[in-house]
């Protein structure tokens, strides 16, 4: 069997370390792509529960937008249109490049972040409304009260779908092979076109593995540490505690 070739797997592990530097360059964008998506998503959910119009109309129309474009779609507009539309802004005599890992951590962080913001808008929901009017209450601003006392429990709460984002950021960056943009899956791609041998895909499959297994295992205790915080305690009498009601006032 071709895959089991002793002479190809040799072959291919001599140019393991074109793999490795995808390896840490996928990692690198994984890594600033979710923080972008975060920054974005954070906002984005702000506005979605806010008492404004216009900003609730921003934040759907955003995410109706990148939620139903393929990634693949907006990493190609942006790789062709971007360029002239950054020379027209600068009024450079020539186009601008832009560098493909910028590029991709645009693309991944902006896509993702419409994920992140609906995500995040449900666990702001899930908080009662009479703690933010409790908070302004006290003299916090609205966006200090955000800020103290709603995020910081609306990311206890929604931290396993976050790390599942987290997960589908990572596959989507090797959307960056299709434009040279030197990821892991690119660089599998040229060992194959140099050796004509397969066995570079399987290496390329095991390090996306050793990035995603982690994050898959992690959502898993999430989900079910947060499952264990929901459920009600047993009363010392064997029976089920009773459950206080939220009603939202303050």
């Amino acid at each position: 069997m071709d895959l089991l070739d002793a002479e190809r797997w040799a072959a291919t592990l001599a140019d393991s370390g074109l793999l490795w530097q995808g390896f840490l360059f996928t990692m690198g964008v994984s890594l600033l792509g979710l923080a972008l998506s975060l920054v974005v998503g954070t906002v984005l959910g702000v506005f979605s529960t806010t008492r404004s119009g216009v900003m609730r109309a921003v934040a759907r129309v955003y995410v109706e937008f990148f939620q139903n474009t393929p990634i693949v779609v907006q990493v190609f507009f942006v790789y062709t249109a971007g360029p002239m539309i950054l020379q027209r802004l600068f009024g450079t005599p020539h186009v601008v490049r832009i560098a493909p890992f910028l590029l991709v951590v645009v693309c991944v962080g902006l896509y993702h972040g419409a994920y992140m913001a609906e995500v995040i808008r449900t666990g702001i929901e899930a908080i009662p409304r009479g703690q933010l009017e409790g908070a302004q209450s006290q003299g916090f601003s609205r966006m200090q009260a955000y800020r103290h006392v709603i995020l910081p429990q609306t990311f206890r709460i929604i931290l396993p779908p976050l790390a599942n984002q987290a997960l589908n950021l990572v596959k989507n960056t090797s959307v960056l092979a299709l434009i040279a943009g030197g990821d892991l899956m690119y660089q599998a791609d040229i060992i194959v076109a140099d050796t004509g041998y397969l066995q570079s895909y399987v290496i390329c499959c095991a390090m996306y593995f050793l990035i995603c297994f982690p994050l898959a295992l992690l959502i898993s205790w999430l989900e079910r540490r947060s499952g264990r915080l929901r459920r009600p305690k047993a009363s010392s009498a064997g029976t089920p505690a009773p459950v206080a009601r939220t009603t939202g006032e303050v």
